[in-house]
């Protein structure tokens, strides 16, 4: 998380929506072999990650030992900022962007959770879809269960949260504004119109 305190999200609430409304991040974990780390499609229901991994993965076979530490990093919109579309003189080039870490405790499910997982994970997001919802009863009988020999279920407590929502809080608001217009124009960053929404708005909730 950014050190400087105007950046940080404090209210976990606004932190954990962000975090389900993106649904995928980079999943990490320490293990006695180096640092192993796995982007994975997730569901977040209260304080509960729900996800899944390769079977085969060095994620997966360092769980079968038992549950482990481990940290979710969930990415929002970011961009370039250049200094000139401040406005005033002196500035620096920066990036803005968000930020959500959930860290907590990981563990392997019985097998009997994966479908269950895997029909709300694309629910989630099939209603996102300006079409009849996608379900696994469309897909040829036993072909759904040969596939999920491929991965397992995983589900992570959720036992803290820390959020960055660097954008621009530490500049005046005319210069903060006229960065947004920028950015949102130039297009350049990972989704720069919904960085710049949340830039003319830094603290709505």
């Amino acid at each position: 998380m950014h050190p400087n305190p105007v950046f940080r999200e404090d209210d976990q609430a606004r932190a954990l929506v962000t975090a389900r409304e993106r649904g995928f991040g980079v999943l990490t974990v320490a293990a006695p072999e180096g640092v192993l780390a796995s982007h994975v499609p997730f569901v977040l229901e209260a304080t509960t990650v729900a996800g899944h991994l390769s079977r085969g993965g060095a994620l997966a076979r360092h769980l079968r030992r038992g549950p482990a530490e481990a940290l979710l990093i969930v990415s929002g919109p970011d961009a370039y900022v250049s200094p000139d579309w401040y406005g005033t003189d002196d500035q620096v080039p920066t990036w803005n962007y968000v930020a959500v870490h959930l860290r907590g405790r990981l563990r392997l499910l019985p097998d009997e959770a994966l479908r269950p997982h895997l029909e709300r994970l694309s629910a989630a997001h099939e209603a996102q879809l300006a079409k009849r919802p996608w379900t696994m009863d469309k897909m040829t009988a036993g072909l759904a269960e040969r596939m999920m020999r491929q991965i397992v279920p995983v589900e992570m407590t959720v036992e803290a949260v820390e959020a960055t929502f660097k954008l621009n809080q530490n500049k005046t608001e005319a210069a903060r504004l006229a960065a947004a217009e920028a950015v949102e124009e130039a297009g350049y960053g990972h989704e720069p119109a919904a960085l710049a929404r949340l830039m003319r708005l830094p603290k709505q909730h």
